[in-house]
């Protein structure tokens, strides 16, 4: 006797194609080998093996053809050395967008919403009389044409100054914001990741500016025994190396990559695990890993009291859990009248975002 099966209907997973499918794994794969194409397709291989993600009518071979002919990866043909395209890092960016914030739409402007009239792109229904000092494109031609037939009369139409209103817009406030990204050893200490959950934010954080807030502006910056900015499209290839963790390096960075943008707001976010252990002081390097030094630590404060001076909030996204590292991180935060998250790994995403949604309903003066 025949019978049915009943299954969990997916509509998007049963939409996908066998190439969509395994593009999605891909894509993971290769946050986690730091953009290495032939790591992360070994590891696909295992998981194939283990999972039996391919059948006989398309297999891995197929894929790694599609990859190529859709401009995903490109082959050099003289070394064989297989790498990623700009392509892939944009599809990783909105891959990791998706995963913590959802499908967002594109729009073509800034859209940090504010209660306030002035200069921005959604008209506002009320009008006033001009005043010196309004531009010429905030006009509103037909009201002004019409007080002008009203006053003078048609058979000798002049407009003057008392004859034209301003329509003006809704304005909209625009944001720097700079993320520090700790890559120091103790980001992998103890089997537990940290740098790739920092990363997979760093992305989404960028592909959601990029997107929805194209007026705002982003700056990546990490920090080990120095601190150097990174373009966005270099974070997939982000590792952790033998560094210390020089904050203090990281924190003045930030602060003169923010004093070059125009933004009346700007703000800091800071992912680490709350250690500093390094500072610089002209060509040395003076390092202290064993608990916390008042040396490193005071540089830390007074910067953070710097920033609170020039109206710079700094949110520090704390992913270590000892009780003497947490203590440093609010006197920190409590300095520079900022914000503290003790986020777990998993939890990260949805911090950061909840934060940066929430700032843009705040004008900073």
């Amino acid at each position: 006797m025949k019978g049915f099966h009943f299954s969990h209907f997916d509509p998007d997973e049963n939409s996908k194609t066998n190439f969509q499918k395994l593009l999605d794994i891909f894509m993971q794969m290769l946050t986690y080998t730091n953009g290495d194409v032939s790591e992360a397709l070994n590891w696909l291989t295992q998981l194939d093996k283990e999972y039996k993600l391919t059948n006989e009518e398309y297999g891995l071979g197929d894929f790694i053809d599609e990859l190529k002919e859709k401009g995903y990866i490109d082959e050099n043909r003289q070394t064989g050395e297989i790498k990623i395209t700009p392509k892939t890092e944009q599809g990783i960016r909105k891959k990791s967008l998706e995963e913590i914030f959802g499908k967002l739409k594109k729009t073509k402007t800034g859209d940090h919403q504010t209660f306030k009239p002035g200069q921005g792109d959604d008209i506002n229904p009320e009008t006033r009389p001009f005043q010196f000092g309004d531009m010429l494109e905030q006009i509103d031609f037909v009201n002004s044409i019409r007080n002008a037939q009203i006053n003078h009369g048609i058979e000798s139409f002049q407009m003057r100054e008392d004859d034209l209103e301003i329509r003006e817009t809704d304005f909209k406030t625009q944001t720097s914001t700079v993320l520090m990204i700790d890559i120091s050893h103790s980001m992998i200490l103890y089997g537990e990741d940290r740098i790739t959950p920092a990363k997979k934010v760093a992305m989404a954080l960028s592909e959601l500016i990029k997107t929805k807030y194209p007026k705002d502006t982003l700056d990546i910056v990490v920090f080990g025994n120095d601190a150097w900015p990174i373009e966005i499209k270099d974070i997939p290839y982000l590792q952790v190396g033998p560094y210390h963790t020089n904050t203090v390096a990281g924190l003045e960075l930030a602060m003169d990559l923010l004093r070059r943008r125009k933004n009346p707001n700007k703000q800091i976010f800071m992912i680490t695990d709350g250690k500093p252990t390094c500072l610089k002081q002209g060509k040395r390097y003076y390092k202290n890993s064993f608990g916390l030094d008042r040396k490193i630590t005071s540089r830390c404060l007074n910067l953070a009291a710097q920033c609170k001076k020039l109206k710079i909030p700094i949110t520090t996204f704390m992913i270590a859990s000892d009780p003497y590292l947490q203590r440093f991180v609010t006197e920190f935060t409590e300095t520079n009248n900022g914000k503290a998250f003790f986020a777990s790994l998993d939890r990260l995403g949805a911090f950061i975002f909840r934060d940066f949604e929430s700032g843009k309903r705040k004008t900073v003066y």
